[in-house]
């Protein structure tokens, strides 16, 4: 069962994100949030992703949203993706799981007949309320910035 659904709260966060902070759902309060989760920093669906994201930040900017990356991997690790892409929106370190526990990204996984877990390509955006307002999963890269930018624009 799905616990994040649109219209409904968004499940509570807080993470330590890239540069020593953290990242919470309460500290954005008022702020339309862009949360995607994504498997592995430096690898390239993920690269074309933040870079997506990255390339488009102004026009986020001009729709009052803050861009939030999240993925399993450390904050060294985020800092370094961060640094060699120039990423200028924050990446959370949700290394316990709990976060992507919470919005359902931890998911099984199939490669080459083999089962494991791993980080379903997802990404959720939160109105100035805390509300749930768009919900993406399985994700393909090309297009998805655009289309995730149209709905925050509706908002």
């Amino acid at each position: 069962m799905k616990t994040v659904e649109i219209g409904k709260p968004a499940p509570k966060f807080e993470m330590p994100a890239d540069g020593g902070g953290t990242v919470s759902l309460s500290g954005l309060k008022g702020k339309r949030i862009v949360l995607y989760f994504y498997p592995k920093d430096d690898t390239p669906g993920c690269t074309k992703e933040a870079c997506g994201f990255r390339d488009a930040l102004p026009d986020f900017g001009k729709v009052k949203a803050t861009v939030i990356g999240v993925s399993r991997d450390s904050v060294a690790a985020h800092d370094k993706f961060k640094a060699k892409y120039k990423l200028p929106f924050t990446l959370a370190s949700d290394a316990d799981g709990e976060t992507s526990a919470a919005y359902d990204t931890w998911v099984e996984k199939s490669m080459y007949g083999r089962k494991y877990m791993g980080m379903e390509r997802s990404t959720f955006l939160i109105d100035e309320k805390g509300i749930v307002r768009g919900i993406w999963r399985k994700i393909k890269i090309p297009g998805h910035v655009e289309e995730v930018l149209e709905a925050v624009k509706s908002l």
